[in-house]
């Protein structure tokens, strides 16, 4: 079984492979949290969907370093296995043109591996994160860059901070571009929005870029706007995960 953790500003999201994923959790991150704590909870669930709690190998991707060393300890204690991490695309042969190189996650690394294994290159990888990144891999399968906007969430917290008499939202299609009350005017507002602005970096990178590459969205978020974008190709909600498992022959 192998366990795939990719740790992330918000979530941590947890994988088990074994010929598939068996089972994938997103939990929240907490840079406090002891590797007898992380046990704790994922024994918990483990238990709870009927997996033995066991491990062959382990690879983490994290763009917490603070929390890194807590799991490296999970795995080794719980896991009974030395963790492999992945921290740059030269340690999996990803040729990476940004300035600097290692400003690149191991999140956008894992992407980009699964990005060119699933399409092939050229190809663009949009994170529904904290951040919302936009992640290019072009011809020659360099990682070359991309685009950073605040994530939906973060704009929401923004919005919510500067004015207390707008009410929370659930983050769904909504059912018109006029709405007819305050939640579904902000509903409107926000997803036609940011989906508007993530298909208008998509196509100035595909310009950039040439032809019509193939632009696959991931993270938490990714499905809610998959109906509203028109630039995606597809969600894959595990391609970092899949990163991760595809990195660890290299690593």
């Amino acid at each position: 079984m192998l366990w795939a953790i990719d740790v992330g500003n918000t979530h941590t999201v947890v994988g088990l492979y074994e010929g598939g994923w068996k089972q994938v959790w997103r939990l929240a991150t907490h840079s406090g949290d002891t590797e007898d704590q992380l046990m704790a909870t994922l024994g918990q669930l483990c238990e709870g969907v009927g997996l033995l709690f066991r491990a062959d190998e382990a690879v983490i991707g994290s763009v917490v370093p603070s929390a890194t060393p807590t799991w490296q300890k999970f795995a080794s204690k719980w896991l009974q296995c030395a963790p492999k991490l992945l921290e740059s695309g030269a340690q999996v042969g990803l040729e990476v043109t940004y300035d600097p190189p290692h400003a690149v996650g191991a999140d956008r690394i894992a992407n980009a591996l699964a990005a060119i294994e699933l399409v092939g290159a050229p190809a663009i990888i949009v994170d529904f994160g904290t951040a919302t990144t936009f992640d290019t891999i072009d011809a020659q399968r360099r990682y070359v860059g991309g685009s950073i906007m605040p994530g939906v969430l973060v704009s929401l917290d923004a919005l919510a901070a500067r004015a207390a008499k707008l009410p929370s939202i659930s983050l769904a299609q909504p059912d018109a571009a006029i709405g007819r009350n305050t939640v579904d005017a902000l509903r409107s507002g926000v997803m036609l929005g940011y989906a508007g602005a993530v298909d208008n970096v998509l196509k100035s990178i595909k310009k950039e870029l040439g032809g019509n590459p193939p632009a696959l969205g991931t993270g938490g978020l990714a499905s809610a706007f998959l109906g509203l974008c028109s630039e995606f190709d597809g969600v894959e909600p595990n391609l970092t995960l899949d990163g991760l498992r595809l990195a660890l022959p290299k690593l």
